[in-house]
């Protein structure tokens, strides 16, 4: 989904007026905390939020200073054609100031802004003042076929080398005669030049159909040949269209994204609606899906009408349709999508800018309700679903049949998903049959998506200072879902091996015992002053970390928000001004000795 801007109130002088721009633009507020009264969120440091908002591809509104944005994302700052807008207004409502992303929507969303406010948007993009357009940023249902050239052919528009239009005037500049600038709209292949730009009204829907596993080179050379033969530019495609059972074939997939277009999907049903109107009906697909047409029906079940009936070859069938204007509502329902995240211990500066990005895409959120909690201001507005403690499997059963209608979900997780967290349990359900307590056949079509995040493992490693500089390994120490005989086995196997362990699950108010019987295995086979860490809420304001030898580990002291880092029989303490600092030697010192006492040969005289 197109990710919505969010309005950032920053003072009571400035509330009404981001309550107004929230209004105009159809997004939420959110408040600095004690600063504001009304919001749909609130955040504790303006600099912070706003930062995590652009990481994430949010547009950002701020009712305040243009300084406070700029301080805020400048850290960000790397590529122009991938930064969301950043726009300020002036408290009072007065001015508007497109700061960031101008070509990405900035300038529009300001004008859009100062007409509602009867306020002046300072735009200063070149073009925009010069002209009053983009050229690189065509109007909706409009692709730029050569978008690098759009720089160069404004520079000759700027300095007075003229302009001239063939085909539909989009930008309303008037149809000068013999400018050096050409603007061409076609929906056919045209030569594109640094002063000729060349613009694709996007009334092309593609309807696809094919056998599963299908070769991808098959199915594009088919949909290249198809194109090529009814004169029709690739830029022109709006969308790919197809039957739902088809939400996972890689070969759509993979023509969706090389065309960079949405894949739109449709039940059997909605294609069997359109049986009437196919050019080519096929009682064989009839009994196959469902529908006695895939590719046409796709076609015209997307409100288009049928310029090239079904081509086809040994595994691909290929139809075109031809909108009466431009597509910018995609018809039908998207691939569903289910973005398994760890948010890390919940702090917003140790989430990746990727989870965010992916939290702010989704229409809904599922989780365990304080994991969610923890996004603060990022989960807003946002549909969730919160699990209790001890409904994992009902939690990722949910977020997969959610996505399998055509959402973009979101599953949250903290930590890293893939470790102690749902991501396993995600496949797992997708590997079990239906007969074994899996999840519907739509589910198995939704895109799953994996984004790494901060473990507690990295999380209390880093507060240390270096004790996973070494082997490690990482035991759970929960019997919930592993058998008590197998953990013992494998602290055995740990402690022998000589690794440094993160105990995960260390206690819980019912399990006291295998900690302790995990330091008095531990014992057997490295020293009692080895170093252990104990790090609680990782992260948070209530962050408590201190230090322990390994005979004085007691087990009242750890609880469920604790990681517990044992070191090695070669893990030290190094007592530095700060502080006490864990570190594990890789054996360094063993090869500076060894280079000193013998010089490596690289040949030659000496």
């Amino acid at each position: 989904m197109a990710v919505k801007p969010v309005v950032l109130a920053l003072s009571r002088s400035g509330e009404e007026v981001a309550h107004r721009v929230a209004r105009l633009i159809g997004a939420k507020v959110h408040g600095r905390e004690g600063r504001v009264e009304r919001a749909d969120a609130f955040f504790p440091n303006a600099l912070d939020h706003a930062r995590d908002l652009f990481a994430a591809g949010v547009p950002v509104v701020g009712v305040c200073a243009s300084g406070i944005l700029i301080r805020a994302v400048a850290p960000l700052l790397s590529d122009k054609r991938g930064e969301p807008p950043v726009v300020s207004v002036s408290d009072d409502g007065a001015v508007v100031v497109p700061l960031l992303g101008g070509h990405r929507g900035a300038n529009r969303l300001a004008a859009e802004i100062a007409r509602g406010l009867d306020a002046v948007a300072a735009v200063t993009t070149a073009g925009d003042v010069a002209m009053g357009v983009a050229l690189d940023a065509p109007p909706d249902g409009y692709r730029l076929a050569n978008p690098q050239d759009a720089k160069s052919a404004m520079a000759a528009m700027l300095a007075g080398e003229g302009l001239s239009v063939e085909g539909e005037d989009i930008f309303g500049l008037g149809r000068e005669a013999g400018g050096a600038v050409e603007l061409v709209v076609s929906e056919a292949p045209a030569r594109p030049g640094d002063k000729r730009l060349v613009y694709h009204p996007q009334r092309i829907v593609l309807g696809l159909g094919c056998a599963r596993n299908c070769d991808p080179d098959e199915m594009w050379a088919l949909v290249c040949a198809t194109l090529e033969e009814a004169g029709i530019a690739t830029g022109a495609v709006a969308c790919v269209a197809s039957i739902d059972l088809k939400a996972d074939e890689p070969a759509m997939n993979e023509v969706a994204r090389r065309l960079d277009v949405p894949l739109r999907l449709f039940s059997a049903a909605e294609l069997e609606a359109q049986a009437d109107r196919l050019a080519n009906p096929s009682e064989v697909v009839f009994a196959e899906v469902g529908c006695h047409g895939v590719a046409e029906g796709a076609v015209l079940a997307a409100g288009a009408a049928l310029a090239v009936e079904k081509r086809k070859t040994a595994n691909a069938t290929c139809a075109v349709g031809r909108t009466a204007e431009p597509v910018t509502e995609l018809p039908g329902r998207a691939r569903g999508r289910l973005s398994v995240v760890g948010i890390g211990p919940g702090q917003a500066a140790w989430r990746t800018p990727e989870v965010s990005r992916l939290i702010a895409e989704a229409d809904e959120l599922v989780g365990y309700g304080l994991y969610i909690d923890l996004l603060g201001p990022l989960a807003a507005g946002k549909p969730r679903h919160d699990f209790p403690l001890g409904g994992e499997e009902a939690r990722c059963r949910h977020a997969l049949e959610r996505a399998a209608e055509g959402r973009n979900v979101a599953l949250v997780c903290s930590g890293d998903a893939g470790i102690y967290a749902m991501g396993a349990l995600v496949f797992e359900l997708l590997d079990r049959g239906k007969d074994d307590h899996g999840v519907s056949d739509a589910a198995h079509r939704v895109e799953v998506v994996c984004s790494p995040g901060v473990s507690a493992l990295q999380g209390a490693a880093a507060r240390a200072g270096a004790p996973l500089g070494h082997d490690f390994c990482t035991i759970s120490l929960s019997d919930l879902l592993t058998p008590r005989e197998d953990i013992l086995r494998r602290l055995h196997a740990a402690a022998e091996g000589d690794f440094v362990i993160a105990f995960y699950n260390p206690v819980s108010k019912t399990r006291r015992t295998l900690l302790a019987e995990a330091r008095d295995i531990l014992l057997r086979h490295r020293p009692a002053e080895t170093p252990v860490m104990l790090a609680s809420s990782l992260g948070r304001p209530e962050e408590h970390v201190r230090y322990r030898r390994l005979d004085e580990l007691q087990v009242d002291e750890v609880d469920m928000l604790t990681v517990v880092l044992v070191g090695s029989s070669n893990s030290r303490l190094a007592h530095l001004g700060e502080g006490p600092r864990m570190f594990t030697p890789r054996g360094y010192a063993r090869k500076i000795d060894g280079d000193l006492a013998e010089p490596r040969r690289t040949g030659g005289a000496a």
